[in-house]
């Protein structure tokens, strides 16, 4: 691949947050415009946890055991790539994008891949294991360039 062609979006993302980004510029030299933000407010698990869990009795005498905890903040991860997803075929839907670059933790680009439609899936040419969701949009797009032109 050399560069990345105009139009193309690049979805930057990690577990709380996502960028979606259209190149405006040149396949060689991309500049991105900002087509959408979204986060999520995800604290902890420990802010989000109610109780210690809960207790059960065992078989034996005097024996009690926990029950295993849900762990809150994982659910609101696994939610946000859901959501992801969704927002993405929406928009593959609506012929909004005809090609994508996924930028993205890879534990996020996992759960991203179980959670796409094929719509999407067919419009990826490039996934990036790194969250760069930190990194300033100008340093973004030479590192991206740079990332997808050695693919």
């Amino acid at each position: 691949m050399n560069g990345i062609a105009p139009g193309t979006w690049v979805v930057v993302a990690d577990s709380e947050k996502a960028l979606f980004l259209e190149n405006v510029g040149e396949a060689d030299h991309p500049h991105f415009r900002v087509r959408r933000k979204k986060e999520q407010e995800n604290p902890p698990h420990r802010d989000q946890a109610a109780n210690r869990p809960g207790r059960y009795h065992d078989s034996g005498p005097n024996q009690k055991s926990a029950h295993e905890e849900t762990d809150f903040h994982e659910l609101a991860k696994d939610r946000f790539a859901s959501e992801l997803a969704e927002m993405l075929y929406h928009r593959a839907h609506n012929n909004l994008f005809s090609k994508l670059i996924l930028d993205a933790a890879p534990e996020v680009l996992g759960a991203l891949r179980k959670e796409m439609h094929k719509t999407v899936v067919e419009r990826v040419i490039a996934e990036v294991p790194k969250a760069l969701t930190h990194v300033p949009l100008d340093q973004l797009e030479e590192r991206l360039a740079k990332d997808v032109g050695q693919g």
